[in-house]
């Protein structure tokens, strides 16, 4: 199976969002459509900017922490 670390932006303010998932495609609409997360619908954060692949759900979800790390620092 191939996980999706992703970076959505709202293209305005330089809001950003990390995400991971197994389809990548889906949590698009999901996202465009309002139900995604919280976050992203109240932001309106819903352009992909960014994403990488892997085959290991471990690998994704810490390359997902060190890039939100990494946003916050």
């Amino acid at each position: 199976m191939t996980y999706y670390v992703y970076i959505l932006t709202d293209k305005r303010n330089g809001t950003l969002y990390i995400g991971a998932t197994n389809n990548l495609e889906q949590r698009m609409f999901d996202h465009k459509n309002g139900t995604g997360s919280i976050f992203t619908k109240k932001y309106k954060v819903t352009n992909l900017m960014y994403y990488e692949e892997t085959d290991d759900i471990g690998a994704a979800i810490h390359r997902e922490k060190q890039l939100k790390k990494w946003m916050l620092n």
